[in-house]
């Protein structure tokens, strides 16, 4: 659960509601955005399947200690994918243990990384394996600029180490290797220390340093193979593959143009406000995935819809205060804004080099009040007749809310399903929305 960290006063004297309160909130419809389903029923069979490949599980060995990894990025299915991992690890005679591989996240600390794996599930109870969590790293090697490469030290002890990564596009840089096993092992598996190192020369040589980090973990035999996911539009399981650590730089880019082509879009090229409900590390390392949202906080990656004001109204649980993302909207909510934990979002910001994801935008006392807000400022809009698109969060957008005024060319899409009659959006007596999360 989300933690409060302090009670703001907002709007004490009503000048705000006095100037943004001639705005008139449109009836919303709820509409099915519709995606290929292709997800994957049985889970652990999936998982078997990859282990049974001889030449995977030639690579563990009776007795071996196995290192496998586990990130923040909130992976569908993430607690079944490491149980049934560790299962097939151990019924190969070896003994798995995970370690947290997120880098910074978590407020860069042992307990903090720990308790979001259990925000997913990822206990040693459920797991059937132990939990290493430590910030410590060893040294493994340089870049060719003198930069140095870390690796957690728990993983370095180990005889060897299985690599669990979802495969996507990037949230702020494009190239051959995005988000995915080789981008894993050049932060992940550094913890704060070598994703400093990695992220020194900012997103802009983004590209090149995954390649450059990642391949001096790739000359390391104790890296074994991966288990690469991809997902699909429903942040939903669909393809797992293991990938021998020796063809990953050959594999990677074609999975990775899988994952983009799988990757669910709202399908409204452009409109005038876009309202996310909640954001959290759960759904994106940068709160809301900006391949979803458009919402990038760099120059480095685009695509997505045009829309003139992003409102956030709320942070999930799971991303225990670390509010990363927020900056990029233009309006968001005392809910949210007494929710932010700095310190656990300042450190993933500084050791990005990025920091406008942890900027404060506009706070408003209330959702009604964010949502008229964004109805007054948007200057190009038709304020009589605004086009707005609501979605719970970036991770789950088949069904979203649209204002009336993009009815029509709803019905003109076939892709697009018009699941009820237009209504008002229904606030409670603080002025929040009821649904919050669930449209």
């Amino acid at each position: 659960m989300s933690e409060k960290f302090r009670d703001s006063v907002w709007d004490r004297h009503g000048v705000v509601d006095k100037i943004v309160g001639s705005a008139v909130i449109p009836r919303f419809v709820k509409v099915r955005q519709i995606f290929e389903d292709n997800t994957i029923r049985d889970l652990p069979a999936a998982v078997a399947r990859e282990f049974a490949k001889p030449e995977v599980a030639a690579r563990i060995r009776p007795g071996m200690s196995i290192a496998v990894t586990v990130g923040s990025r909130g992976l569908a299915n993430l607690k079944i994918l490491v149980r049934e991992t560790v299962a097939q690890i151990k019924k190969l005679g070896a003994k798995p243990f995970i370690f947290p591989a997120m880098g910074s996240h978590g407020g860069a600390t042992a307990e903090g990384q720990r308790q979001i794996l259990a925000s997913y599930g990822v206990t040693e109870e459920f797991i059937g394996a132990p939990i290493k969590s430590s910030m410590e790293t060893v040294i493994i090697g340089k870049v060719a600029d003198g930069r140095t490469v870390h690796l957690d030290k728990h993983a370095s002890e180990a005889d060897g180490i299985v690599l669990l990564a979802r495969v996507k596009p990037h949230t702020a840089f494009r190239g051959k290797y995005e988000s995915g096993l080789l981008k894993m092992l050049a932060i992940g598996v550094a913890k704060q220390e070598g994703a400093e190192s990695c992220h020194a020369h900012g997103f802009g040589q983004m590209a090149r340093n995954v390649i450059d980090f990642g391949s001096v973990y790739l000359k390391n035999e104790k890296i074994l193979f991966g288990l690469a996911v991809i997902e699909n539009s429903f942040d939903d399981t669909c393809k797992i593959e293991a990938v021998l650590r020796e063809d990953i730089l050959a594999r990677e880019p074609a999975l990775l143009e899988e994952a983009k082509a799988l990757m669910p879009q709202i399908m409204f090229p452009k409109f005038d406000i876009l309202i996310i409900d909640q954001i959290g590390k759960n759904f994106s390392g940068d709160g809301a995935d900006p391949n979803v949202s458009a919402s990038y906080c760099t120059p480095y990656a685009s695509g997505g819809p045009e829309y003139e004001r992003y409102v956030i109204l709320d942070l999930s649980d799971e991303t225990h205060g670390n509010a990363i993302g927020i900056g990029m909207a233009d309006i968001s909510t005392k809910r949210a804004f007494d929710k932010i934990d700095f310190d656990a979002g300042y450190p993933n910001a500084l050791t990005s080099t990025v920091l406008d994801g942890v900027h404060v935008p506009l706070i408003l006392k209330n959702d009604e009040t964010a949502i008229k807000t964004a109805i007054f400022s948007s200057v190009h809009a038709d304020k009589a007749n605004p086009r707005i698109v609501r979605i719970k969060n970036t991770s789950h957008i088949e069904e979203i809310l649209i204002s009336e005024a993009l009815l029509e060319e709803a019905k003109k899409n076939s892709r697009i399903e018009i699941l009820e009659q237009p209504r008002p959006l229904a606030f409670d007596g603080n002025g929040n929305l009821r649904d919050i999360g669930k449209l």
